[in-house]
């Protein structure tokens, strides 16, 4: 079957699996969000403890979402991989620590003979939360904005700053979108234990800081809108396979690409209803923001991604030497590569439902603060 298809087919195929897994893995960040809310919202126990432990359900889906999207983009799209893991390594590098600090706080905050209090591990959460997101947004900000290297005929890569990706946060572009991750993942937390908490002092606590976090999320992320769609992007010349600077290319792609536009703006559309609801005068529907605005995140993001890749869009320029800029068709693996994982992907879908099905088990219940102060295995 996949046999069948071309190679350009069979590169878009997995740059969709690619967006994919980058949209879900930016939804997923509503668990780094709601860590830097635990002293926020839970300022005393039981309510810091009811918080941490309804978030924590959640954290390592995060971490594995983190991981396969990794490895997806090494097996798919090597040379990306090989370029921005091997040049801008301090920056992934940023990544990996806060998350090794979020595993260790989750398995450790509770432990009898843990010498450095549940206060460390909880600060810990914190920083994982704050710069976990942050970072993660810069990284896909340098897909607009690029990176500083340079291959030779042979593809081996040369990074020609010292810095080895820090550099990308001092770009206006980069910081727009990793702040607006950061306080897009603090919205949905936020939705997220409306949701799940029946604890009036959270509920209420929630609601009033979705007024500041939710605004503010939409001004930094319209503004980036702005930046790229009114500034200037990269395109590859079919023909020639030579790349050039297109202005207003990211807004031709919305307006040349309809069903694209679309889904960018059904996207918003959700995130935004998913913010009003809570504030609604009906109780069945107050509590289902965290639905609309969850789906309106992955198509947002998802846009995004299949923005950089489709209408022979460079999805990571180089800021050195242009002609090393990488798109689906430079950085892809080889076909037969490309086929053999294409039958792979077909489990998807059942580890999909697999996931679902887990995740209902855990949400059958919410926790109320009488419940977390009488659970000795609370993370």
């Amino acid at each position: 079957m996949f046999e069948q298809l071309s190679y350009s087919t069979l590169q878009g195929y997995w740059w969709l699996i690619i967006s994919i897994l980058g949209a879900t893995l930016v939804f997923m960040m509503f668990v780094l969000g709601g860590q830097t809310l635990i002293y926020t919202l839970g300022k005393k126990e039981p309510q810091l403890s009811l918080i941490i432990k309804e978030i924590g359900i959640r954290w390592d889906l995060t971490f594995t979402n983190l991981v396969v999207f990794c490895g997806t983009i090494f097996a798919a799209f090597p040379l990306f991989y090989s370029t921005s893991f091997g040049g801008a390594y301090w920056l992934w590098m940023l990544i990996l620590f806060t998350f090794v600090l979020q595993v260790v706080s989750y398995g450790f905050r509770n432990k009898a003979k843990n010498f450095l209090g549940a206060k460390t591990y909880e600060w810990f959460l914190f920083l994982n939360g704050l710069f976990g997101t942050i970072s993660l947004g810069v990284v896909i900000g340098t897909l607009f904005t690029g990176g500083n290297f340079v291959h030779d005929e042979m593809n081996f890569m040369r990074w020609t700053t010292n810095w080895h990706g820090i550099e990308a946060f001092f770009n206006i572009k980069n910081l727009l979108l990793g702040l607006s991750i950061f306080f897009l993942a603090r919205t949905l937390a936020l939705l997220y234990l409306i949701n799940r908490v029946s604890d009036i002092h959270i509920q209420d606590a929630s609601k009033k800081h979705l007024i500041i976090n939710a605004p503010i999320f939409f001004v930094l992320f319209f503004t980036f809108i702005l930046c790229i769609c009114l500034g200037n992007g990269y395109t590859l010349d079919p023909e020639t396979q030579i790349v050039f600077i297109q202005k207003y290319k990211y807004f031709k792609n919305f307006i040349e690409l309809p069903w694209l536009g679309t889904i960018f703006l059904i996207g918003i559309l959700l995130l935004i209803f998913g913010v009003l609801i809570p504030f609604l005068k009906n109780k069945k529907l107050e509590n289902k923001g965290i639905w609309l605005a969850g789906f309106g995140c992955f198509f947002t993001i998802l846009s995004l991604f299949l923005c950089l890749g489709y209408n022979n869009t460079v999805f990571y320029p180089s800021l050195v030497d242009m002609q090393s800029s990488l798109t689906i068709y430079n950085a892809s693996s080889s076909k037969y590569t490309l086929v053999v994982m294409s039958y792979v992907s077909l489990l998807i879908p059942f580890i999909a439902a697999y996931i679902i099905y887990t995740s209902r088990l855990l949400l059958k219940k919410s926790f109320t603060a009488n419940e977390t102060s009488s659970d000795n295995n609370i993370f």
